[in-house]
């Protein structure tokens, strides 16, 4: 798994940063124009009727409430209609600030949708190699805490700091037109300010980052242990696995609490130089105004008033609050930004390339010729494009032939050395050998999860590479040990194989893999509903399920991966009558342990080390008293004194 960076601090992380937010800001800003415009002039008035409400102090003190003071009979009238225009603004500037609220949701809402569609569609482009090497959990991550980080930044976060730099500069020249010393003076705050926020956000920004990252091999780690329950009761692993989360557990709290440490400090230290600059401001103000020092604005030399010491009071704080808010919001923004980096890596993986030009249709057969059909019929052929634009139809009749074939999964560590075998039509090629003796890999190279490094694999006497990776998988049957069913009914998961099958179709389909009766005496039959990838049922059961859904695709190809290993002997006999059923007139790849399982295959590939060291049918392999024979019969195990699948 690929490390994420450690932190946005510096040169190039600093460069990621801005790059990230560049691409996230098109996710949020591209269908959003226009909402975004009326956001933004909300955010406007908000400021504008928050700055006007402390501009009005001054004129309310001097000209409204000052000139009344000592008056034996005071007409209040001209301070309550001056009061009522400032309830106005007030109301303009809530309403701004509701409706600001109610737009910007969408906004977020709709964002995370588009990137989530985006991940989700991106993810079944990604390869198998990158399912085996990045743990389910910390995928899952990227759908829920990284994509929750991007809410909080977009709802909130973001126009909180516009709103929060829309008032600071407006509140600026607020100031600067009632004080152009008591703002000098606010800017060594500033400074104080900057520098805090430089110090202590740059290092909760550093552990939000790791924060994400951590978050990530948690969930992962939750993710395996969830999966692995009954492994983990059987071997009494519980303490084991205690100690390995709370490890994983100790790291994520150490990087958290710190990033919330220096978080949460920041508003108390913010707050505080601002209650120190309020009182400082008002001290200095004070004497000014009983020394008569001439008052400098951007309108010219005035006397200080009361009215203008308490507007400046009420404008400083509208000034220090922002930078506080914004200071905060920072760890959001950088945590979302961690998180919206971990999601582009994702986008960013590359999908499976496929350069195949080969096509699998359906085909009937008209005059003696075959001719493409539009719809299911049983006969399918490979629509081969030819150089003058038109195509030429072969009939998929299920030859698969791999010469010389090379494969490793790491560079300098060959699985596969020099692999030559051929599967002739309707023949039944079984692989056996000791785990890890290379077995699966073919079949794996065989559906191109993985492509060969050197030689070369014909299916019907195409190069596969010449074929589109979903054309060549939807000609394999592939039935598994580990059965994979999913959410819905029992004919939806039948269906699975081809999604235009009938239900008709599907219950033949049942019934050919021995299924029907079981299904039969489900609470709703074919319409019961399964869940929890189907833990209601039994192995042997579920293994039917499977091989039904592989019946329905109806591929020429099949092939077994000990699709019977983990089952007891008498359900492997029903499981074996539909797997028969099945592999009948067609071309069946088998992997078993149980040797007793491929008596019957036209021949038998013995697999030591990547390499085919014996090949034959049953009866040549005993004779020969080779590997074969000593697995058959036991002797090798006695030999070694340990026991070899």
């Amino acid at each position: 798994m690929r490390p994420g960076p450690k932190s946005f601090r510096g040169g190039k992380q600093a460069k990621d940063a801005k790059g990230t937010m560049k691409r996230l800001m098109r996710y949020i800003v591209g269908p959003n124009k226009l909402r975004l415009a009326v956001v933004f002039l909300l955010l406007l008035i908000s400021t504008a009727a928050s700055v006007s409400a402390s501009l009005f102090l001054k004129t309310l003190i001097d000209d409204y409430i000052a000139p009344l003071i000592g008056q034996a009979q005071p007409d209040f009238a001209p301070l309550l209609r001056i009061l009522t225009v400032m309830a106005c603004i007030y109301l303009a500037g809530i309403l701004a600030s509701f409706l600001q609220t109610r737009l910007i949701i969408p906004v977020a809402q709709g964002t995370l949708k588009t990137i989530r569609d985006d991940m989700f569609s991106h993810m079944q482009t990604l390869p198998i190699r990158y399912f085996d090497t990045h743990t389910h959990g910390n995928v899952m991550s990227y759908y829920t805490n990284d994509t929750d980080t991007l809410r909080q930044m977009i709802g909130q976060s973001l126009p909180n700091a516009i709103s929060s730099l829309i008032s600071i500069t407006a509140v600026f020249f607020a100031m600067l037109t009632t004080s152009v010393w008591l703002t000098l003076l606010m800017f060594i705050f500033i400074g104080l300010m900057l520098l805090v926020v430089k110090n202590v956000g740059g290092r909760s920004s550093q552990y939000f980052v790791k924060q994400q990252q951590s978050l990530g091999k948690v969930n992962g780690f939750i993710e395996e242990m969830i999966g692995g329950q009954k492994v983990v009761k059987v071997f009494c692993h519980e303490r084991q696995n205690e100690k390995d989360f709370d490890k994983l557990n100790d790291e994520f709290c150490e990087v958290s609490g710190k990033a919330n440490t220096y978080a949460n400090i920041m508003m108390p230290i913010m707050g505080n130089l601002g209650h120190l600059q309020y009182v400082l401001v008002a001290i200095v103000g004070g004497l000014l105004a009983l020394l008569g020092a001439p008052n400098l604005t951007l309108t010219g030399i005035h006397a200080m008033t009361l009215g203008g010491i308490a507007s400046f009071l009420q404008l400083s704080r509208s000034f220090t609050m922002p930078i506080g808010q914004v200071s905060q919001q920072i760890n959001s923004v950088v945590m979302a930004l961690a998180g919206a980096e971990r999601i582009f890596e994702l986008l960013d993986e590359p999908s499976e390339e496929d350069h195949g030009e080969v096509t699998l249709v359906n085909a009937r057969e008209e005059n003696g010729r075959l001719v493409e059909a539009d719809h299911h019929t049983g006969l399918w052929a490979w629509k081969k494009p030819l150089p003058d634009g038109g195509y030429e139809l072969i009939q998929q009749h299920g030859d698969v032939r791999m010469k010389d074939v090379d494969f490793a999964y790491e560079e300098g560590k060959p699985v596969l050395h020099d692999i030559t075998l051929y599967a002739e039509a309707g023949q039944k090629v079984a692989f056996v050998g000791a785990t890890g003796a290379g077995k699966t890999t073919i079949t794996n190279l065989i559906n191109r999860f993985y492509d060969i490094d050197d030689g070369k694999i014909r299916y019907d006497g195409i190069n596969i590479n010449k074929i589109k990776k979903s054309d060549l998988r939807r000609s394999l049957g592939v039935v598994l040990q580990d059965v994979n069913l999913f959410t819905g009914t029992v004919m939806d998961n039948i269906r699975y194989g081809r999604l235009d099958a009938t239900d008709e179709e599907c219950i033949a389909a049942a019934k050919l893999a021995n299924a029907h009766d079981f299904i039969t005496r489900l609470p709703e039959g074919y319409q019961t509903v399964l869940s929890g990838g189907g833990s209601s049922l039994s192995q042997g059961q579920r293994q039917l399920l499977s091989i039904a859904r592989a019946a329905v695709a109806d591929p020429p190809v099949m092939i077994l991966d000990e699709a019977t290993s983990s089952i007891d002997t008498r359900t492997e006999a029903i499981v074996q009558r539909g797997m028969d059923r099945l592999m009948h007139g067609r071309t069946v790849f088998v992997i078993a342990h149980r040797l007793s399982t491929v008596q019957n295959a036209d021949v038998i590939m013995v697999l030591e080390h990547g390499r085919i060291i014996e090949r034959g049918t049953h009866e040549m392999l005993i004779a020969e008293k080779g590997k074969y024979y000593q697995l058959y019969t036991g002797a090798f195990e006695l030999a070694a004194g340990n026991e070899v699948t």
